[in-house]
């Protein structure tokens, strides 16, 4: 009988020492097992212990970081799996841009369908530079006598200036890339045109092409040949690969928002001439 006893003791020590049937090692073992069974008890309790003791004592940084993870992941689940409908308008649409953007670059190398129009298109685009037309009004004030010549040039001057500093102001904000992430060349560089957004000579030729239809007296065909080359210095950067549709878009949209401010705050005749002799001033010791 008391090995059948010990035997038993041995067998049920073995099932309750698997993880499932831990729990009932708290339970009160029976009274007619026999002190093999009571000491076998003991020895799972205190082993349950040091266990418990040894978890305890394990770094809490792990447990804090699990608890941060399973914050934030339901969060970042949530926002993918369940986009509002404006993102996903507004990721269509960019998507769509770049798309189309990337399909108009035909002469953004050398190597493209169009690279040998590159250069021709390239000069097309000079033609709307913020330098290009700096200078040149800067040139034509010089050789200008007559006082409605200066008021035209000093106006269409300081509109140059205000659309290169708002469009550069605004591209440092936003900086967006173009769609081919190209390094700027030097007058971009000079003229702040460095980022894709908007773009600066659709800017430049819309409020330009405004200005002259507005101040000089010219004919049918020349005004639709300012229009047309508004809009294809506007498309030029964009064939470049310099530049997105909506970029383009909205330079266009920019620069009729500078010929308006500019035709709000119109200097007159005297101011002009003021001006025109304080930099006359300026300049003299230089020359």
């Amino acid at each position: 009988m008391p090995s059948s006893v010990r035997s038993r003791a041995r067998e049920r020590n073995s099932v309750l020492s698997r993880p499932e049937f831990m729990s009932l090692n708290h339970q009160p073992l029976c009274s007619g097992g026999g002190p093999a069974e009571s000491r076998g008890g003991s020895r799972r309790l205190g082993q349950i212990k040091h266990q418990t003791s040894q978890q305890s004592e394990e770094p809490t940084d792990r447990g804090s970081r699990d608890r941060r993870e399973s914050t934030k992941m339901p969060e970042e689940d949530c926002m993918q799996l369940n986009p509002s409908f404006k993102g996903i308008a507004m990721n269509s649409l960019l998507a769509i841009d770049i798309c189309l953007s990337k399909r108009m670059g035909v002469c953004a190398y050398t190597s493209s369908s169009w690279g040998g129009c590159r250069s021709m298109v390239a000069l097309l685009a000079l033609t709307g530079h913020g330098i290009t037309w700096i200078i040149g009004t800067i040139v034509c004030l010089t050789r200008s006598n007559t006082l409605a010549g200066q008021e035209v040039l000093v106006n269409l001057l300081l509109a140059l200036i205000l659309d290169v500093m708002t469009v550069a102001g605004v591209q440092r904000l936003v900086k967006r890339r173009g769609p081919w992430e190209m390094t700027p060349s030097f007058l971009d560089c000079v003229a702040m045109d460095v980022y894709s957004f908007p773009a600066a000579h659709a800017s430049r030729a819309a409020m330009v092409s405004k200005f002259l239809l507005s101040h000089l007296v010219l004919a049918v065909p020349l005004r639709i040949l300012l229009v047309l080359w508004a809009f294809l210095v506007g498309m030029s950067r964009v064939l470049l690969g310099k530049h997105h549709l909506t970029d383009m878009v909205c330079g266009f949209a920019l620069g009729m928002l500078h010929f308006s401010l500019m035709e709000t705050v119109w200097l007159s005749s005297n101011t002009c001439q003021t001006l025109i002799s304080i930099s006359t001033l300026s300049w003299s010791p230089f020359f």
